[in-house]
């Protein structure tokens, strides 16, 4: 699918989110995140935007860079945003704390090889 904005804004799109979460989240307990519904909330709405960007890819893209999960980071989207009642705390825990530094990584080595 031909996207208007192109992979490397869509790209961006997600570091910035990542960045956003991490700013949210630093120096926070699961406990205290887990509490503040601003904060979680917000990071919900980070993870969409993750999940959109990564949507909204090419096919390309996607088929070049397999080492990433992009139906799990799609799926995480339509999750937060369809069955926002029952999103596991946990989970979305260790999304942030495990899987979103390693993504953040490997988008940034993606986004250099586009330069």
């Amino acid at each position: 699918m031909l996207d208007r904005l192109g992979d490397k804004v869509r790209l961006f799109h997600i570091i910035d989110a990542i960045n956003e979460i991490e700013i949210y989240t630093e120096n926070v307990s699961l406990d205290d995140f887990v509490k503040n519904s601003m904060m979680f909330n917000a990071t919900l709405r980070q993870l969409e935007i993750i999940g959109e960007a990564s949507n909204r890819l090419s096919e390309q893209l996607l088929q070049n860079n397999t080492d990433i999960p992009w139906a799990r980071i799609i799926g995480l989207r339509n999750l937060v945003v369809h069955e926002y009642f029952g999103i596991d705390d946990i989970t979305i825990w260790n999304v942030i704390k495990i899987n979103l530094p390693n993504l953040k990584e490997k988008i940034l080595q993606i986004i250099s090889k586009l330069e």
